[in-house]
């Protein structure tokens, strides 16, 4: 959902909140269903139901339309300058997006508190030494504009403060008043050009009720109102979308989006553990999966896979319309995003693909998948089918729906009403 964000967000950050999210979402686990999951390998498909194919209709349900639910704090007026701060994306958009609850949010936080000037964030890859610029991903002009009223923010730093090194300062998951002023604040004073360093484990995506601070609205804003992707990649990634959506409709069947991986999957383990969840799924148990709630041989698949791989052969006899981003990808682009070293954009494509299809299904557990849920269910997309192994032939749509989803305990569901 478009938004003006010079409309939603401006004015004094207070402190007096910032605690707004309560469970932590681990990287290797999926949110808790409410199926039996039992092992694979015996289910068996020629008793399917009738029941059991209604199950695709029952989970796509209307789109639902979703409004702002942050109010418009008053704007704050801006004071000169005292110093420079900046800091760092890192990983891929999955990173960046939960980044705007954690990293973005305190930076905006302390830059407001100390009056300093924000400088735009570099993005650091996974691999060492990888480093791209801001504007290389996202929209820089929305990003500043998104915060013009709260803080001020430049593209660069000043000639001056290029040769210099700042000083850098670790940042605790929502810092306090107090943090900053006996930690943050006397380093600041001493040098007034800081990087900081924020301790990034855990991500919070469970809301806690409608914003109430401008706080609140700050976390809102961060997560889905201040990162854009560039122009650019939500051109390739709508083409592409473009030609899944006419695959579909020649054949009447649901445009699917399958968060799969194989580099990722021989990197965990996908057992089952005690608890009778698992942390991710096969190519295997996901077209068995994906068989047994109902979809036929004429679904559209799209992995985000970048290249095909062997293991993904099975699944595609069963479904002959399953494609990774190079069976889809316009010609042109191939060398821009499939070359080494273009791993981040090739997860800003499968974003936002996987937010736009007609039904997600998460077959890795972590940010990928907590925040594609956010952006669906932001933009009304809520057919969300989390995998299980289930055995039983009475089933029903909700027993796959993501809990974000059937129990509202999304963070989105904080921000959208």
């Amino acid at each position: 959902m478009a938004m003006d964000a010079r409309q939603v967000l401006a004015g004094f950050l207070t402190m007096a909140m910032f605690a707004m999210l309560g469970n932590m979402i681990k990287r290797d686990h999926f949110d808790s269903v409410t199926v039996t999951v039992q092992e694979t390998s015996v289910i068996q498909f020629d008793a399917l139901k009738e029941e059991q194919k209604s199950l695709v209709q029952e989970s796509t349900e209307s789109i639902q339309e979703f409004k702002p639910c942050w109010s418009k704090p008053v704007p704050k007026e801006v004071q000169q300058s005292k110093g420079y701060i900046t800091f760092s994306l890192t990983g891929g958009p999955e990173h960046h997006i939960s980044q705007g609850d954690k990293v973005i949010t305190d930076a905006i936080v302390i830059v407001r508190y100390l009056d300093a000037t924000l400088v735009l964030p570099d993005i650091r890859g996974s691999e060492l030494g990888q480093k791209r610029n801001f504007e290389d991903m996202y929209d820089a002009d929305k990003f500043i504009t998104s915060l013009n009223g709260v803080v001020k923010v430049v593209r660069e730093l000043p000639a001056e403060l290029t040769t210099e090194t700042p000083a850098v300062v670790k940042v605790p998951n929502r810092v306090s008043r107090e943090y900053i002023v006996n930690n943050v604040e006397p380093i600041f004073q001493s040098k007034s050009y800081l990087r900081l360093a924020s301790v990034f484990t855990k991500i919070n995506l469970k809301g806690n009720g409608k914003p109430i601070t401008d706080l609140d609205s700050t976390v809102c804003l961060a997560m889905f109102g201040s990162l854009e992707m560039k122009h650019e990649i939500l051109e390739v990634a709508d083409r592409m979308v473009e030609r899944l959506k006419i695959l579909s409709r020649n054949t009447g069947s649901q445009f699917i989006s399958v968060d799969l991986r194989v580099d990722v999957l021989e990197k965990k383990s996908c057992k089952e553990k005690a608890n009778g969840k698992k942390p991710c799924y096969s190519p295997l148990e996901i077209r068995d999966f994906l068989r047994k709630v109902g979809f036929n041989a004429d679904s559209t698949i799209y992995l985000t896979q970048t290249w095909w791989h062997e293991s993904l052969n099975p699944l595609k006899e069963m479904f002959p319309k399953t494609y990774t981003k190079d069976d889809l990808i316009p010609a042109e682009k191939k060398g821009q995003f499939l070359q080494s070293g273009s791993a981040e954009l090739q997860r800003g494509l499968d974003f936002q693909i996987c937010s736009k299809s007609d039904v997600f299904v998460p077959a890795i557990s972590g940010l990928f998948y907590g925040n594609v849920a956010g952006k669906r269910i932001a933009s009304g997309h809520t057919q969300i089918l989390v995998p299980s192994k289930v055995l039983s032939s009475s089933l029903v749509a909700s027993d796959f729906i993501s809990t974000y989803v059937s129990k509202k305990n999304h963070i989105a569901y904080s921000c959208f009403c």
